[in-house]
């Protein structure tokens, strides 16, 4: 069966975004970036991966799902309607179109956790989940593995990582945990 990963940057106070989306404090540049690369390669938008001279092929994932803020990201400003082309694109939305040019992005306002349990049966590889936090907390119970690039940065405010819910705990074990000079850490954790 196929496992739902959750791999985003957050930071030291637990948010993956500012208030309005904001995550331009997160380090794109340090000597975290080439080996988290290699573990997670594929995981950036396809342009933006072949502008610095990064492969996408052999990646982890075959499939990445996002909330529609993550994908509004690359919307107008960066024109990335269709930003991960070289994987299965799904956006959980209730009120949005389909842009312009996001052809091969499947939006949907399917319910998130009955879509990930289809997918999981499907055969392929790994299923990203690449944000936001409100559909990091529906999906909560079918996330199989978090992959988290903390940032050497305080907040404040902002998307938290999972947005509220019920409380619930949960045990993760952690599988590995490396720290850079850049001051980036990274960390891994299975479901306990």
């Amino acid at each position: 069966m196929r496992e739902l990963t959750y791999y985003v940057a957050v930071s030291l106070d637990g948010y993956i975004a500012g208030p309005a989306g904001e995550f331009d404090t997160f380090l794109a540049e340090g000597d975290h970036m080439e080996p988290i690369w290699e573990r997670y390669r594929g995981t950036a938008p396809t342009d933006l991966a072949e502008a610095v001279g990064f492969s996408v092929a052999d990646g982890p994932f075959d499939t990445v799902l996002m909330g529609w803020n993550t994908y509004a990201v690359g919307l107008p400003d960066h024109h990335l309607p269709n930003p991960y082309r070289h994987l299965r694109q799904v956006v959980f939305t209730r009120t949005h179109e389909a842009p312009e040019g996001s052809e091969g992005v499947v939006f949907t306002d399917a319910d998130p956790v009955a879509t990930v349990r289809a997918l999981k049966r499907e055969q392929g590889k790994g299923i990203w989940l690449c944000g936001g936090g409100a559909l990091a907390a529906v999906l909560a119970d079918e996330i199989d593995r978090l992959a988290l690039k903390v940032n050497p940065v305080m907040l404040g405010a902002g998307v938290p990582l999972f947005a509220e819910r019920a409380y619930a705990p949960r045990s993760w074990r952690p599988t590995s945990t490396q720290t850079f000079s850049s001051g980036v850490t990274f960390a891994e954790y299975v479901r306990a």
